[in-house]
């Protein structure tokens, strides 16, 4: 029963970290809320590592995930016909007024698939969940960036299953 409090409290403050980080990341780009683009860079720097050595069993570089990530957004400007111009260089933003929490609608169904599926397991929350949650989408920029890598999400799902330790509670 404590290990379980233990764990609960350690995940709060996991997501809390996750949604701090995550915002950050998209208001340095100019955005005003995360993507699940923007949660993944925040599981990579998490200080347990599960994340990035998810990446890294599979051959994939955690440090080309910012890269590739910017590389879908200039490939969306593109898109639209802004030929070859490069990401705006947008200022960062301010941090955001106190209210609930506001992510994109990618940001928002990768917490929520976080709740449902972290419901009955046990063990803290770690940044190899997100990148679980992540390698199961099959649209959007965190999707996009996944394949432009080279990455296979199946393979990259498994790796970040196995850097989830099996708890016995």
């Amino acid at each position: 029963m404590f290990r379980q409090l233990q764990d609960r409290f350690q995940s709060m403050r996991t997501l809390s970290r996750l949604c701090a980080q995550a915002e950050a990341h998209a208001r340095a780009g100019g955005q005003e809320a995360p993507g699940a683009e923007h949660f993944l860079l925040a599981a990579i720097d998490l200080p347990e590592g599960s994340a990035r050595r998810a990446f890294e069993s599979i051959g994939a570089d955690p440090a080309a995930v910012r890269g590739a990530i910017e590389q879908q957004y200039r490939a969306a400007l593109q898109g639209l016909g802004w030929g070859d111009v490069g990401l705006p260089s947008a200022p960062a933003l301010a941090p955001p007024a106190p209210g609930p929490y506001r992510a994109q609608p990618s940001g928002q169904e990768l917490v929520q698939a976080l709740a449902r599926t972290r419901k009955d397991q046990g063990g803290p929350l770690l940044g190899a969940h997100v990148v679980l949650a992540v390698a199961a989408m099959s649209q959007g920029v965190a999707a996009r960036t996944l394949r432009a890598m080279g990455v296979d999400a199946d393979r990259l799902g498994a790796a970040a299953r196995a850097q989830v330790p099996t708890a016995a509670h």
